[in-house]
């Protein structure tokens, strides 16, 4: 099973120009390995049978039947492949001569597509050969013995996915076809090109890709020609680019004197939910004209194996970009705080520490937030409220960090009232269940609501997006505040930002504390500590590794994937470090965690949003509280 990938390859053979017997058995041995490899789909440069600088050797006679012989080789060589190959070469059509891409598989023909925009400007003169596919009204052409549809607007049909072609320059036009192919129905483009080289033109061409496969919301695949090409005027340095909805998937070295193959997977079920979601794209769409559609052979399904790297943590910014992404996101939390003061007139804000990690990037955002305000940060009232599972690691980190930054500190003990609490209510204080654990956290609550008032400020939520997905709160505990600002950072990047703003501080006492919190073990802190003062209760031993459900979270709620899907990815993120029994076990607790803890998010606070995901109920995620689990749950015990 596939689960929604489609495996394609970006080739680009070594040609000799006008030499299509030897070009024909460069992209036959290509294929040939594309096929072993699983590939369904093979896209090969522009021109690719006779090279794309042959000149005015286009208008001979010779090298154009020479050109549809090759083009029977491939075919005949071909025809037990399941394989489908895009090769590019020039077509006799009614008097003038078209730069086509034949679309092959099993010995047929499927179509051939045109060239539509024509490059007649400094380097390029193809209207002196060929003309645009434009000025054609459809039809059919006779080639290698058959009868074969022609056009722009030709889609193809697979089991899989449905594909279009555009050629080159017709990428760089204002409106390329690639834009109306995908709105009639294309998952991918597959694009055969011959583009040159020219200082600063790959990056360039990097740019427009990126933005036409996110615009599409398509897969992407280019081939351009390379090593072989005449050199007279121009360099082909060979470029292979594959894209997915704006990512880069796959990349080919360029100036190689050898043949390459760039082969990867691209995710149609992904591509499929992010246009069903975005309801521009449907609208759009409502407009275009049907596209006529060719349907591929259906061939028997072969065994898939996943190549793409898959992060594992799809939350975290990475590479170059790192630190502008992590500012970007704290710009956001602060931001939306600040907005939040000022509109209440508020000039304290009340916010509970306990030195792990939410409480101390939500006191970072109150002070992102005052410091932008001009406002004096002794307004930020830290409350810290040991209790029965406090242990002198997290007080003394959340004592050392709210001195360090300067705020008003209180400190609130709530054991006397728990301890009181549940003499009230009967309950006994050494049976450390749920009503044990709940009532310290709605006691912390009750403390910072109050105290807010006493002040005349609010109360700043710590609770994180993570623990909102599995519902780890309690309700109308540490579940509630005025202004929740981590309410759509999930819990990985909770880590990531506070050491992010550990390595920028410059006081190093801060920096210290800082990475110690990151480094202190995740925890509610309400079972007691053991005899060496160690903390006994460790979240990620209770509901699994927040990594791990983090990932789960992104791609349900991002793309809506089924359970057999997400452990697909899973496996392959996170191989080397979960067996897949583990991942399996946290998979199906996650499934179930996130179906019956949807009553909490139904009425959570308001909340920032700095990402793609949100649970909050006003904007990306409304579900019914009693939805049934019984189908996820079902598909998680039927993983193997």
């Amino acid at each position: 099973m596939n689960h929604g990938f489609v495996k394609v390859a970006s080739a680009i053979p070594a040609v000799k120009v006008a030499d299509p017997q030897y070009n024909v058995e460069q992209i036959e041995s290509l294929v040939i390995q594309a096929e072993g490899k699983g590939i369904e789909i093979i896209c090969l440069p522009e021109l690719a049978l006779t090279g794309y600088t042959c000149g005015d050797l286009f208008g001979q006679q010779l090298l154009l039947d020479e050109a549809e012989m090759a083009l029977i080789h491939l075919m005949n060589t071909t025809r037990g492949l399941n394989i489908i190959s895009i090769v590019g070469l020039p077509v006799p059509y009614r008097g003038t001569l078209l730069n086509c891409a034949a679309v092959v598989q099993r010995g047929k023909i499927l179509g051939l597509v045109p060239k539509t925009f024509l490059p007649n400007y400094r380097e390029f003169y193809e209207k002196r050969w060929f003309q645009s596919g434009a000025d054609l009204n459809g039809g059919t052409v006779l080639i290698c013995g058959q009868q074969v549809v022609v056009g722009q607007g030709l889609l193809f049909s697979t089991p899989s996915c449905t594909f279009g072609v555009e050629i080159c320059e017709d990428l760089w036009a204002p409106i390329p076809p690639s834009s109306s192919l995908t709105l009639q129905g294309a998952d991918i483009i597959f694009n055969l090109s011959a583009d040159n080289d020219l200082v600063g033109k790959y990056t360039y061409l990097q740019n427009l890709l990126a933005q036409q496969s996110a615009r599409c919301i398509c897969g992407y695949v280019y081939s351009a020609c390379g090593f072989g090409e005449s050199t007279q005027d121009v360099v082909f340095s060979g470029k292979g680019l594959i894209y997915e909805n704006g990512l880069l998937l796959a990349e080919a070295k360029r100036h190689q004197l050898e043949a390459q193959m760039l082969e990867t997977e691209i995710d149609v079920e992904r591509i499929r939910a992010e246009r069903r979601r975005n309801t521009t794209f449907a609208a759009t769409a409502a407009r275009e004209r049907q596209a006529s559609i060719i349907d591929t052979e259906r061939v028997p399904a072969r065994p898939f194996s996943l190549t793409r790297v898959i992060d594992p943590h799809p939350f975290v910014p990475s590479g170059a970009r790192l630190d502008e992404r992590c500012q970007e996101i704290f710009d956001i939390q602060t931001e939306g705080l600040a907005k939040r003061i000022t509109h209440t007139g508020a000039e304290t804000v009340v916010v509970g520490i306990s030195g792990g990690l939410d409480s101390t990037l939500a006191l970072l955002v109150c002070v992102g937030a005052f410091d932008r305000l001009n406002k004096n940060r002794r307004g930020i009232v830290g409350i810290t409220m040991p209790g029965f599972g406090t242990t002198d690691r997290t007080y003394t980190n959340a004592v050392n960090l709210m001195k360090l930054l300067g705020i008003t500190i209180r400190e609130i003990s709530i054991k006397e009232a728990c301890i009181q609490h549940f003499n009230d209510i009967g309950h006994d204080i050494q049976k450390r269940d749920t009503t044990y654990e709940n009532g310290q956290a709605r006691e912390r609550t009750q403390i910072l609501m109050d105290a807010a008032n006493q002040v005349n400020g609010f109360v700043v939520g710590t609770g994180d997006l993570s623990e909102l997905a599995l519902g780890w709160a309690t309700y109308n505990g540490d579940h509630m505040s005025m202004y929740g600002v981590n309410a759509s950072v999930p819990k990985t990047l909770v880590r990531h930002l506070v050491s992010w703003v550990a390595e920028r501080t410059k006081d190093e006492s801060t920096r210290q504390t800082l990475l110690d919190i990151v480094d202190t073990p995740i925890s509610p802190e309400l079972i007691p500590a053991d005899e060496q003062g160690n903390i006994t209760q460790k979240t990620e031993d209770l509901v699994g590794p927040y990594e791990l459900h983090d990932f789960f979270l992104y791609y349900l709620l991002r793309w809506g994937f089924r359970p057999a899907k997400i452990y697909l990815l899973a496996r392959q993120a996170f191989g080397q470090k979960y067996n897949d029994t583990t991942i399996r076990k946290w998979l199906k607790t996650f499934c179930r965690r996130f179906f019956s803890q949807q009553f909490k998010r139904s009425c959570m606070p308001d909340g920032p949003k700095v990402g793609s995901c949100s649970l909050s109920p006003r904007g990306d995620w409304r579900m019914p509280s009693d939805a049934s689990p019984d189908a996820w749950l079902k598909e998680c015990d039927e993983l193997g």
